[in-house]
C-alpha cells in the first residue's frame, strides 16, 4: 500500500511539474477566472488536465500504438494546432472587457472551456512528447495496477496546478482594473499567436526544428 502511495506522490509530482510553466492555457485560465469566475477558469484546467493525464496514461502503460501514432502525425498536429490558436489569438485580441461576473457560466460554456483546455494541450506535440518523456524518465517500470495510479497522480498533480493558479487569480481579481484585463486580453491574444503562427511555420517547414522545439518548450502550457 505505502509503495503505492509512493507512486500516487510521484504522479502527482510529475503532473505540478508538467502543467507549472505558464502559457497559453494558463493565461486563458487568469483571464477567464477574472471575466467569469473561478469555475470558468478551473474548467480550462481542466481540461488540460484530462489531456496530461491521458499522455501521462500512455507512457505510464507503455503503449507503443498510440507512441507511435503520436510520433507520426506531429506535423499535421501542428498544423490543426496552430490553426486553432490563431482563432483564438484573434478573438482575444479583440475582446473588450465587460463586467465580471459572479454568477456561474452556463454549461454550454463550461464545456468550451473544458474543450479548449484539452484541445489546446493534445495538438500540441511540444506538450505531448514532454509529458512522455517525463513520466517514462521518472515513473520507473510499473505494473498495470502501479500505471494507473502513476496515471492519477499526474492528472491531480496538473488540476492542482490549476486550482492553485485559478485560485489564487481570484482571490486578487477585485484588483484587475478594466485596462489590465484589456492588456490580458492582449496578452494572450499575442502569445497565442506566436504559438500558433510558429506551429504554421514549422508545418511548412519554413522555421528550424530545433527553434519551433525551443520556443515550444517554454510556452508549450
Amino acid at each position: 500500500m505505502f509503495d503505492d502511495f509512493g507512486v500516487l506522490i510521484r504522479g502527482i509530482v510529475l503532473g505540478l511539474a508538467i502543467a507549472a510553466p505558464v502559457g497559453p492555457i494558463g493565461l486563458l485560465c487568469i483571464r477567464r477566472t477574472v471575466e467569469r469566475g473561478i469555475i470558468a477558469g478551473l474548467a480550462t484546467g481542466f481540461g488540460s488536465a484530462l489531456a496530461d493525464g491521458f499522455f501521462g496514461g500512455v507512457a505510464a502503460f507503455g503503449v507503443n500504438a498510440i507512441l507511435d501514432a503520436l510520433l507520426g502525425h506531429v506535423k499535421e498536429l501542428r498544423l490543426i494546432g496552430g490553426i486553432f490558436l490563431l482563432g483564438a489569438a484573434i478573438h482575444s485580441l479583440l475582446k473588450e472587457p465587460h463586467e465580471r461576473k459572479n454568477s456561474p457560466p452556463d454549461a454550454g460554456n463550461l464545456i468550451g472551456s473544458v474543450g479548449t483546455g484539452l484541445f489546446l494541450t493534445v495538438t500540441n506535440p511540444i506538450t505531448i512528447m514532454g509529458i512522455i518523456t517525463v513520466v517514462v524518465g521518472f515513473g520507473g517500470a510499473l505494473d498495470h495496477a502501479k500505471a494507473g495510479t502513476m496515471t492519477l497522480g499526474v492528472f491531480l498533480g496538473s488540476l492542482t496546478w490549476w486550482s492553485i493558479l485559478c485560485g489564487g487569480t481570484f482571490l486578487i481579481r477585485h484588483h484587475f482594473t478594466p485596462r489590465l484585463v484589456l492588456w490580458i486580453n492582449r496578452g494572450t491574444g499575442v502569445v497565442l499567436g506566436v504559438v500558433g503562427l510558429m506551429a504554421l511555420l514549422s508545418f511548412f517547414s519554413l522555421v528550424p526544428e530545433n527553434l519551433q522545439d525551443l520556443v515550444g518548450a517554454f510556452i508549450s502550457k
